[in-house]
């Protein structure tokens, strides 16, 4: 069996992705659409982008599910608060019984360079690296502490955060997301302390090096993927599709007892030297 003929298992109830409309985030919300999930999708889009947005909810909608997606920013407070407002206003009119079951943060913004120089290019400033830590880390925080304050978290939900190799490892001009991913982990280990009563799992997600926007924005991405593809055992990248499947099988109720984890999904890649 190929990877393309894996289906995935059947779920149920809503999904918010934050970092919907490419890479990671795109993918996993169209997986879980075919797999019977609602998506609430949060991105940050200019109107150059928005036919693919477009194109990504009619796909979702073709696969029989929902989707309502929120152009905002995701690390704005109110812009956060007044889209879960909207949220449970919208579930209100629809029996007020519905919940999120997923959380996924799949958010891939933030600054780029080197904390120290000694020529003509500026260093990272404060608020540069302030604004890496709260798109990519803190924001998850937020975003679970106001769906559980809003009682819009399904107990035996499931949280998922992407994080990178970064986390422990040095690339040059990579140290602001470096740090971030690192914290995002950290935030993952504790929600997951502290929503265990609750049920819900909260577990990080290291994919292997893909060929997204992402990579392609980190300077010596085209390097990162050479050395991925020599050490990966089945010699090719990762794909989003593989980490959407992976999504899709831990978003399963069977994995109540997995959480707090750093998971990779690498093919291997990883632990070749």
């Amino acid at each position: 069996m190929t990877e393309q003929e894996i289906e995935a298992p059947r779920l149920s109830g809503w999904a918010l992705v934050l970092g919907a409309s490419s890479g990671f985030g795109a993918a996993t919300a169209l997986r879980l659409a075919k797999s019977g999930m609602n998506i609430i999708g949060i991105h940050l889009d200019r109107r150059k982008a928005l036919p693919g947005v477009k194109a990504l909810q009619e796909q979702i909608e073709a696969c029989g599910s929902e989707a309502w997606f929120f152009n905002i920013n995701a690390s704005d407070a109110d812009k956060r608060a007044a889209t879960l407002q909207t949220i449970t206003d919208k579930f209100a009119e629809r029996g007020g019984n519905e919940q999120v079951r997923v959380l996924l943060h799949s958010l891939a913004f933030g600054s780029l360079g080197l904390y120290v120089t000694t020529d003509d290019t500026k260093p990272l400033t404060q608020k540069q690296i302030e604004m890496t830590q709260d798109v990519m880390a803190h924001s998850l925080v937020y975003w679970t502490q106001d769906l559980v304050a809003a009682d819009l978290l399904e107990d035996g939900g499931r949280i998922f955060a992407m994080t990178s190799t970064g986390s422990t490892g040095v690339f040059p001009g990579y140290g602001a997301v470096s740090a971030a991913k690192a914290s995002l982990e950290a935030h993952i280990r504790q929600l997951a302390y502290e929503l265990a009563p609750k049920h819900i799992t909260a577990n990080a997600i290291c994919a292997g090096a893909a060929d997204t926007a992402a990579l392609g924005k980190i300077p010596g991405g085209d390097t990162i993927q050479t050395r991925a593809l020599e050490r990966n055992p089945y010699k090719r990248l990762t794909t989003p599709e593989d980490v959407a499947l992976t999504i899709a099988g831990l978003a399963h109720p069977c994995t109540y007892w997995m959480t707090g984890n750093v998971i990779y999904v690498d093919g291997g890649e990883g632990h070749v030297n």
